[in-house]
Order: C-alpha cells, then sequence, then structure tokens
C-alpha cells in the first residue's frame, strides 16, 4: 500500500534539522501500519503503544529527562535506543499525556535520534496540554487513501502518469481515460480507508467490504463515549447522523436535533472535526487573498471523511455491479461534491490541515453557488463540480464575472479539455491543482 506521505518521512529521516514527528488523523487511517513499514529503513525499530502497554506511562513519571527515559526504556526492553540508528514510534500517546509533554525535550536533548508519534483522537488529548512543544515539534497530517494512492495500490502507476502529464491541449486518449472512470468510480465506492481498499484489491468479496466499512463505522461512534463529558453521547450521534444527511449542503443545525440547543450541537460538531471525522468548507466572500479572511463562521457545509463510510452510514446497498462500473453513482446527489472536496484535502500541504471555501450569493431572484475556491498567489479561482459529463456555469461565469476572475476549473467527468477561460479537469485528475499549486 503505497502512501505520498512517504516521501516525507523519507525527507524527514535525512533532514539534520528534523523535529520529533507527529501523525495526526482520524483512526484506520494507516498511521500505525506505515510507521512499522518505515521503521524497515533503519537498523533498529522500536514501537511503544500505550494503549496495550500502559505501564510505559511509569517512565514518564519522574522528571521529562529524554535521556534518562531512553535509557530506561532501553534497559526495560533490552534493546539498544541509539541516535542516527533507532526510530523509536510511540503509538496512542493520547493515553500518556506525560510523554506528550516530554516530546519537546527529545528534540532538546537528543536531536539525533529518529521520534515519530501518533495517536486516536490526539487532538482532545493536545488541547488538555498547557504548552506543547512550540517549534520542537512538527505534525504531519494523514488521510484516507487519496484516487492517486488507489491507482499505486491498484499497480497502476504508468496510468498514474499518463494521468498526470495530461493536459486540455494535451489530453488522454479515451480508452485510458474511459479506464481512468471506471477505476474513479470503484475508489468513490469503496472509499479510501486502507484495510478497505486492500481486501477488495486481494480479492475480498462484498460481504467483506461491507463488513469492514461497518466495523470502521461503529468503531467511530463507540468513541464518543471518549470525547467530551460536556457533551452527551446522544447528542454526538445526532449531528454525526445530520452531517450524513445534509452532506453536500449547507449545515443547519436545526435539523441535527429538535431537542438539542445550538451550541451544543456546535460543541457536538467541533469535536467530530476535532476528531478528523469531518471536514468544514466555509463560506467566503471570494473578494480577496486569503480566503479565510473574508468567511462566515456561521455558514458552512460538513463532509465525512471518507465516501466509503458516508455510503455506508446512508445504509447504502453495495453490490458486485457496482464495483464493476457498471452502475453510475456518480449521479447520486452531491456524492461527487463531497468525493471531490475530501481530494483536494488529501492532495494539500500534510504540514498544515487544509481549509476548503465555497460562495454563495442568496439574493432573491438570482441564487448562486460555487462548490469550492481554490487560489494561487492573488489568484482566486472558483472550482465547479459536475456529476456527468454536461451542465451549465451559470455560477460560476457570475462569479468570475463580478470578480473579474480570469480562470475557472470545472471538475467533471470529460476529459481534459478548455472552454474560454474554464479549463475542465477530470474528476480522477484533482492532484493536478496540487502539482499547480492551488492546493
Amino acid at each position: 500500500m503505497k502512501r505520498h506521505v512517504v516521501s516525507e518521512l523519507e525527507k524527514w529521516k535525512n533532514d539534520r534539522g528534523r523535529k520529533v514527528l507527529l501523525l495526526r488523523g482520524a483512526r484506520q487511517v494507516g498511521k500505525t501500519y506505515l510507521v512499522r513499514e518505515f521503521g524497515k529503513q533503519f537498523q533498529n525499530s522500536i514501537e511503544i503503544n500505550f494503549e496495550k502497554n500502559s505501564e510505559f506511562c511509569g517512565f514518564f513519571e519522574q522528571n521529562l529527562d529524554a535521556g534518562r527515559i531512553i535509557d530506561d526504556l532501553s534497559l526495560y526492553l533490552g534493546e539498544p535506543i541509539e541516535d542516527g540508528k533507532t526510530l523509536l514510534f510511540f503509538d496512542e500517546i493520547q493515553k500518556c499525556p506525560r510523554a506528550i509533554e516530554a516530546l519537546r525535550y527529545f528534540y532538546e536533548d537528543r536531536k539525533g535520534l529518529h521520534v515519530i508519534t501518533a495517536g486516536s483522537l490526539l487532538e482532545f488529548a493536545l488541547e488538555d496540554i498547557a504548552s506543547f512543544g512550540v517549534g520542537r515539534i512538527r505534525s504531519l497530517f494523514m488521510y484516507p487513501m487519496s484516487f492517486d494512492e488507489f491507482l499505486l495500490a491498484s499497480g497502476e502507476d504508468s496510468l498514474l502518469e499518463l494521468k498526470r502529464n495530461a493536459t486540455p491541449s494535451s489530453p488522454l486518449k479515451e480508452p485510458f481515460h474511459n479506464k481512468l472512470i471506471g477505476l474513479l468510480k470503484k475508489h468513490l465506492i469503496l472509499g479510501g480507508m486502507p484495510e478497505v481498499v486492500k481486501t477488495y484489491l486481494y480479492g475480498g468479496n462484498i460481504r467483506d467490504i461491507r463488513n469492514i466499512l461497518n466495523d470502521i463505522s461503529i468503531s467511530y461512534y463507540d468513541d464518543f463515549e471518549k470525547y467530551r463529558k460536556n457533551v452527551p453521547v446522544l447528542r454526538l450521534k445526532e449531528v454525526m447522523d445530520s452531517v450524513i444527511r445534509q452532506s453536500g449542503g449547507k449545515f443547519i443545525f436545526s435539523q441535527s436535533s429538535a431537542t438539542s440547543n445550538p451550541q451544543q450541537a456546535s460543541g457536538a460538531l467541533n469535536l467530530l472535526e476535532m476528531a478528523g471525522l469531518v471536514h468544514k468548507a466555509y463560506h467566503t466572500s471570494g473578494q480577496g487573498i486569503p480566503l479565510g479572511a473574508g468567511i462566515n463562521i456561521k455558514k458552512f457545509k460538513a463532509l465525512i471523511l471518507d465516501t466509503g463510510i458516508l455510503q455506508m452510514l446512508l445504509d447504502f446497498k453495495l453490490t458486485e455491479p457496482m464495483l464493476a462500473g457498471n452502475i453510475d453513482l456518480l449521479n447520486k446527489g452531491s456524492l461527487a461534491e463531497v468525493y471531490a472536496g475530501l481530494e483536494m484535502i488529501k492532495y494539500a500541504n500534510p504540514y498544515a490541515p487544509f481549509r476548503l471555501f465555497y460562495w454563495h450569493r442568496e439574493k432573491r431572484g438570482s441564487s448562486a453557488e460555487v462548490d469550492y475556491l481554490v487560489s494561487r498567489e492573488d489568484e482566486i479561482v472558483p472550482v465547479e463540480i459536475k456529476s456527468g459529463s454536461t451542465g451549465k456555469m451559470q455560477s460560476m461565469n457570475l462569479f468570475m464575472q463580478e470578480r473579474g476572475s480570469n480562470k475557472g476549473f470545472r471538475v467533471s467527468l470529460e476529459n481534459f479539455s478548455s472552454y474560454e477561460k474554464i479549463e475542465v479537469i477530470p474528476l480522477y485528475a484533482l492532484s493536478n491543482l496540487r502539482e499547480r499549486d492551488y492546493l
């Protein structure tokens, strides 16, 4: 399972000024597996899981001197922990807050040692720590597998390269374009959870895939007990269910529960976002750079982290013909828009959480909405998502006219092409926006 973030790990490994690396992301996105595979590049790799072995927290109960902690761990494990030779991996570190506090001292006192840490619901633990290694710890964000990673896992390296090199003036040949559309539909149905993708690629049947998606979904809901005491579990479930129902549209708190107050529902949604289960796309005026300067925090869309999970929670009945590409799911509601937003997040800078923006003009008799806005330097570009290969672009044209934009992106099932100022990018090629610095 090839993940693009591996290249970032390799850069980190060879960086003399490297900091302690903190892998952040929702459960089941592949953090632990990734580090274990990366650890094979070292002479020695040591994994300490604070959830499985809580006794390791005892090594952090005294002072937080990195040298002492390393010596004690080495003696206890009977393995050398050496600078430049050992990868020290602290997993599920949220179970040991003192270990989180100690990370800054690993950077200050043992810069030669490679230290990676990861955890589930880590953001909640970090929120409770007053001082957390500013300037000494680097975060690296992970998400479910992108379409490019799905292609690599499927052995379609050459097809990926063709896609990357395609342009409106040099589109893909139709057989390649059609093959990518077929693979795109599979990825959209399966989602990007590594266990799901691996099961499918190794010959798993529909029942296997549904069971895994169901297991992951249940584990997310089970985690609600761990979130916060001031937000009832029932409220978290109601808001999560509402995110599913409202996917692709403006999120309305009153639709999440008839009994909860907006403040409580907002708190629940914020917790889901912290856990990495939900991503927000904020409304912005789109009048200048940065796009975040013009947001209205009360207006946003909420996207669940994975299309496979989304369809499972919608109780969508997955069948073999769908995976064969015989049924066009992209025309079902707002699935294409949700998928596009998630893909853009995955291709953005992995060292910072990426913020999605959209534009909506609510004017009587002249309402308009652009699905997403992206920017590069002083340029703001509208991105319109079309589920098929046809559709008008009235909202995009209106935005471009009002803002004086010289470019727009139409993302659809069409091949690479252009219409005057509007460039067509296939839905399977959203990573091209990253390569052109729009993400």
